[in-house]
């Protein structure tokens, strides 16, 4: 007999049946309705089995179907064929979609597949907008006489509030502490104290002992001349109850967290009350990624004894660090993400999946940072754009889960959707090192041996057949920086100080920054904290061990940690003038470089916990002294920021920071000893220690050895049950915050965080017909590899930005403003925020600057300025732009802005897909220029009004014409991949057209 599906608003569903119970709902045209009022009949009933020696567990045994080829499909798609088996049901997924990925040989590229994903990870810069949209669909939803309470995320929904920490305080910022509310600094409750004392080993937790590198007697044992000690007072840290030396600069950050953002976490706390199927991870737990790795990701859902493969999508390109632990994620758009949370599918072409084969041993100074970018190096050669990449051959067994993880998270760096690495042992060795318990384990490994979704790695097993393969030899990879503008170009360290030199040489632009050469060797004097120092060309003073890449890799934070050890015992010291920072991904991370003992030499060094979340990596660093800013500014000085994040693009760390390099967190430490990227480790000493010695790279590299004992005796599992056992009871202060459990949210109208937004006040419905675009004028005219940064920018606001003056005259002093990230729920900002970043070229200007022209008046305007004249004055406008327009990480706010700005149509030679898709998403045409044309070459100069007329009955990659003011009639691609797509676009977006189902 069928199965029907018997769940209720109130229940959990049935496993298999989330996305077709809506599915069902929004065929009958009756969003309201538990789906056993509306029961549909499941086509793959007859394939659900018992899995073997746990006949309690039932599964979907979709091996059986198709016979040979579902042998060879790759793991990745098995995973999508799955998902399509156990979710079809007619409508939203149908029967010929599963056939479709099931031909995937045949099919790749030319066909479009639903995908109903496990579950949904949001951060709070994305999740928050996402939320407040879920808040005002309800209020939209009640005016329009529906029912609000059933607005709720279909799918299960976690989102971390991880995006809203900055660096307001470091060993170098801590005397001179703001108010979170603002008004007089308030000194410190108790001094940093000064750093003496030999550090106490302290024991891995579950141990009376450890035995590693770092043990008291070997300390004894360091220089007679170390008599500067370092005190380890054991203080708790609030949230995993490890002890953390110096931790008055995470509770500052969290006070002034907290106090910055407690109408945004209310709001939070809110949600967490009223809607189902929803969970808030406090602040100061971690990235949203890493705890998506460490927290909430299965490897195997269990529901109610059904078993299904975990899979995820976030409102992150980041997203995909889980794709190293064998779980199929990816990051869409907020706008998608929101429509999945409401149980739509996430729709994509069946992809090309090219398979990776690593072969060989790395280098033993080889980081995994220097393995990511090296395998990212040759998969950008390979063009793996907007193609799944997989992973296989010997080199994959080599490679820890950490290592895993991290190379899967730069997927985007080099355009892949995703990078996959198949559960193995090696998945299971670490599942098992975490603490995972041991019966899921073996149930677990049952599962994906029944399914097939279980890579054994022995040479006489079948490999998959895979679109193309490119073969990586791991023993080539050598050590490389990444810099000092873009993430690709990628520098050998032993050819860093040339390289510099190169860029100081060659015409401003992606590389260069054309300084004379009679200036190259200019030294700046500067007077800091009563010293004397000089600035020159390539001077660090940046260096920020940071981002979830190279947290969630014990292996790189521990190098660097072990390096720091190594250099204090030899006399060595980082300048103060630096700004120096540690910014975990989680507590696990501090509790094993605490434990390990590693943790007081990285502080003397400058290298303090300044908190748990994203700053530096998100532009929140700390501003620099200002006798060192107006240094660099009076010589016009190449500063440089060495961080061992994922972006570097400019002025993304300090405007006044110009070169910005990606290095492993070993690396970072070293350059900042150095004090300048100008340096020839194998020739030059890093600096002077004790009795004069010159002291060089390779005197304190750690070994893989000491790496590998570290590594075991202190990364354990109990720290991760312990973590994870902390993470679910939250912390005081998120504990205490009161929030209202009304199911309409209160709007306070004077809120300068929280605004109902715009986007639903049209909501009825019907649709209205779509209309053409005439005589719009282009509000930007932009080149090549425009960022979703500086689209919409996530960093502090400036001070004389648009945002800026909004903010003002709602009565907040500028150290009040926060950042743009954090006041994504409120649109007021955001859409003033929107092409606010002071790096963004435009055409019209000529030089870096958030500025247009508004050309009806003639007058040079701030972007947000001239858009509002436009919309006054009733006249569209769209966007010119060049190759790769939206590159970046995802951000909803990078569509929804240039919405409200009242942009209808971007025309650009080529787009990054995620960003794309938020475009349609959000009601915005992405039009793309025929290939070999663009503006130059149809003699186009930006200034002309443009014309769009859109046909009766649109089809998927058709062509339109365009007409300008000067006659010019050209033609474009309309990028809609799908009839979805479509339907969507004439639905005024994703959210409109979801919003409808509940009326």
């Amino acid at each position: 007999m069928p199965a029907v599906c018997s769940c209720s608003p109130e229940s959990q569903p049935y496993p298999g049946c989330i996305q077709s119970c809506v599915a069902s709902r929004v065929r009958e045209g009756s969003a309201s309705l538990p789906c056993a009022v509306r029961p549909h009949l499941d086509p793959y009933q007859p394939i659900i089995e018992e899995l073997r020696n746990y006949p309690q567990k039932r599964f979907y045994n979709v091996s059986k179907l198709g016979g040979t080829k579902y042998d060879v499909l790759p793991y990745s798609i098995r995973v999508l064929f799955e998902s399509s088996i156990r979710n079809c049901d007619g409508f939203l997924v149908k029967e010929t979609d599963a056939m479709n990925i099931l031909d995937w040989k045949t099919k790749q590229n030319d066909v479009e597949v639903p995908f109903c994903p496990a579950r949904v990870v949001l951060q709070d810069f994305t999740g928050i907008p996402a939320m407040v949209d879920f808040a005002a669909m309800r209020e939209a939803v009640r005016n329009a006489g529906g029912d609000p309470v059933k607005v709720n995320p279909a799918c299960p929904t976690d989102l971390t509030v991880d995006h809203s920490l900055q660096i307001d305080f470091s060993k170098c910022a801590i005397q001179n502490a703001p108010n979170p509310g603002g008004g007089e600094a308030q000194k410190p409750t108790a001094k940093l104290s000064p750093l003496k004392g030999q550090p106490r080993k302290l024991p891995c937790r579950g141990q009376s002992s450890c035995k590693g590198p770092c043990s008291a007697g070997e300390l004894s044992r360091a220089s007679g001349q170390f008599s500067a000690q370092i005190e380890n007072t054991p203080i708790l840290c609030p949230f995993h109850l490890q002890p953390v030396p110096e931790p008055e600069t995470v509770l500052k950050n969290q006070e002034m967290e907290f106090g910055r953002n407690r109408e945004r976490l209310q709001f939070f706390k809110w949600s967490s009350k009223v809607f189902k199927n929803t969970s808030i991870i406090p602040p100061e737990t971690g990235m949203a990624h890493q705890v998506n790795l460490e927290y909430l990701s299965r490897v195997v859902f269990d529901v109610k004894d059904f078993l299904y493969p975990d899979s995820v999508v976030g409102t992150d390109s980041h997203t995909t660090m889980v794709n190293g632990l064998g779980i199929l994620g990816w990051g869409v758009g907020g706008i998608e993400t929101e429509a999945v949370m409401l149980g739509m599918p996430v729709t994509l072409t069946l992809p090309e999946v090219v398979g990776c084969e690593l072969t060989g041993t790395a280098s033993p100074l080889a980081t995994s940072i220097d393995i990511v970018l090296g395998i990212t190096k040759h998969l950008r050669q390979a063009e793996v754009a907007g193609k799944f990449v997989e992973f296989f051959g010997s080199g994959v067994s080599q490679l820890s889960v950490a290592d895993r993880t991290t190379i899967a998270n730069m997927c985007p760096e080099y355009g892949a959707i995703l990078s996959f690495f198949p559960v193995d042992n090696v998945t299971l060795k670490h599942l098992r090192h975490t603490g995972f318990d041991e019966a899921k384990l073996e149930v677990m490994e049952a599962y994906l041996k029944a399914v097939k979704l279980f890579r054994n790695g022995e040479s006489s097993s079948r490999e998959p057949e895979y679109s193309q393969v490119v073969q990586i030899s791991l023993s080539s990879i050598i050590p490389h920086v990444s810099g000092p503008k873009r993430s690709q170009d990628r520098v050998a360290v032993n050819n860093m100080k040339s390289d510099f030199q190169t860029c100081l040489n060659e015409k401003a632009g992606v590389k260069g920054f054309q300084i004379a050469a009679e200036k190259q060797n200019d030294v700046v004097p500067v007077q800091y904290e009563g010293n004397q120092y000089e600035l020159s060309h390539g001077c660090v003073v940046i260096a920020a061990v940071i981002s979830c890449t190279n947290n969630c890799n014990p292996s790189v934070m521990l190098a660097a940690g072990l390096l720091a050890k190594k250099a204090v015992e030899a006399g060595l010291e980082v300048k103060p003038y630096i700004r120096t920072s540690l910014s975990p991904g989680s507590g696990m991370v501090t509790h094993y470089l605490s434990s390990s003992g590693v943790l007081p030499y990285l502080s003397k060094l400058g290298f303090e916990v300044v908190g748990y979340g994203c700053s530096t990596c998100v532009g929140n660093t700390a501003p620099l002294p200002e006798a060192i800013r107006n240094a660099i500014k009076q010589g016009d000085i190449i500063a440089c920021g060495v961080l061992s994040g994922t972006k570097n693009f400019e002025g993304r760390l300090c405007d006044c920071v110009r070169a910005n390099y990606l290095a492993s967190p070993p690396l970072v430490v070293a350059y900042a000893i150095a004090g300048t990227v100008r340096i020839d480790f194998e020739t030059e000493p890093l600096g002077t220690g004790f009795n004069g010695r010159s002291i060089y790279l390779r005197d304190i590299w750690p070994t893989r050895k000491e790496l590998h004992t570290v590594e075991e005796e202190c990364v354990i599992s109990s720290m991760f049950k312990e973590l994870k056992e902390k993470m679910e009871k939250g912390n005081k202060r998120w504990n205490s915050l009161e929030a209202p459990e009304s199911p309409l949210f209160p709007w306070d109208l004077k809120s300068t965080y929280i605004r109902c937004p715009s986007f639903f006040d049209k909501l009825a419905k019907e649709p209205v017909s779509l209309q053409p675009i005439e005589n719009a004028h282009v509000l930007l005219y932009l080149g090549d590899s425009v960022t979703t940064d500086h689209i919409s920018p996530a960093g502090s606001i400036a001070r004389s930005s648009a945002a800026a003056k909004y903010l003002t005259n709602k009565g907040l002093t500028p150290r009040e403003f926060n950042s743009y990230g954090a006041r994504r729920g409120n649109d007021a900002v955001m859409t003033r925020g929107t092409f606010a970043n002071i790096k963004l070229l435009n055409k019209f200007i000529g030089k870096p600057a958030p500025k247009t022209i508004h050309f009806p008046s003639g007058q040079t305007l701030d972007v947000f300025e001239a858009a509002e004249l436009y919309q006054k004055e009733g006249i569209p406008v769209i966007i010119l732009a060049g190759k790769k327009y939206g590159l970046g990480s995802s951000r909803d706010w990078a569509a929804k802005g240039p919405f409200l700005l009242g942009v209808k149509a971007v025309l650009a030679e080529s787009y990054e897909k995620v960003h794309k898709s938020q475009l349609i998403g959000i009601g915005i045409a992405p039009l793309q220029f025929l290939p070999g044309e663009n503006p130059n070459t149809l003699g186009l100069t930006g200034r002309e009004q443009f014309s769009i007329l859109f046909p009766p009955e649109l089809s998927p990659k058709m062509t339109l014409d365009i007409k300008t003011s000067t006659g010019k009639v050209f033609s474009v691609f309309a990028l809609f991949e799908n009839d979805v797509e479509i339907t969507l676009y004439k639905n005024g977006g994703s959210l409109n057209f979801v919003a409808r189902r509940f009326l």
